[in-house]
């Protein structure tokens, strides 16, 4: 069964229980429409917050994981590097719909405190993504293209992990540089990437 098809199922599983719920299937009589409005609302809150937060944990410590530990290496990188901007993309999509959908059911001149946290904890979220969608993702695969190049050169990267390239390293200057600033890069964008994990975290916290 074709993703399509799996995301079809979903979907119309998802719109046969929101017809059929009691509060939508017409018990509401005074403001139905607004409570209708409502209900779409938190649902869609309730499912893109789930999603970005189980993304995030599955390609954070599973799926990426598995990958690295079982894929040569440069097949792994290039795998990763189609992976992660569809990744950053659903996750910021998912954050954006949840933010506004939260942010509309609580307007902040009249949210609570913990209201007004949980807006903020999303809003950083959603800007923690974007920073990696939109720069060290594009950073990070730049510089895996330029260090696979180098690594082909010196008939390395079809191995599963990094024994090779650290020994080729040690004699190769310019390869121990790459690494160093690909281990950089890399490493801010994963720090974001827990700060993201952590503003979410807060939330289901609050």
């Amino acid at each position: 069964m074709g993703w399509y098809t799996s995301f079809l199922v979903v979907v119309a599983s998802l719109a046969v229980g929101v017809i059929f719920s009691p509060e939508t299937f017409g018990s509401l009589t005074n403001g139905e429409n607004s409570a209708k409005i409502s209900i779409f609302l938190k649902l869609a809150h309730l499912l893109s917050f789930a999603t970005a937060w189980g993304a995030a944990l599955w390609a954070t410590f599973i799926g990426g994981i598995i990958m690295f530990k079982n894929l040569p290496r440069h097949q792994f990188g290039n795998l990763q590097s189609k992976l992660f901007p569809a990744y950053f993309t659903l996750v910021g999509s998912c954050c954006a719909i949840s933010l506004s959908a939260f942010g509309y059911l609580h307007p902040w001149k009249s949210s609570s405190t913990v209201e007004k946290y949980q807006i903020g904890f999303l809003l950083s979220a959603f800007a923690f993504n974007l920073t990696n969608l939109f720069v060290f993702t594009p950073m990070t695969i730049d510089m895996m293209k330029q260090r696979h190049k180098v690594e082909r050169e010196n008939n390395i990267g079809d191995e599963v992990g990094w024994s090779k390239n650290r020994e080729k390293a040690k004699s190769i200057p310019k390869l121990a540089a790459m690494n160093k600033k690909f281990g950089m890069i890399h490493g801010l964008s994963s720090l974001l990437t827990s700060f993201h994990l952590e503003a979410l975290l807060c939330i289901l916290g609050i």
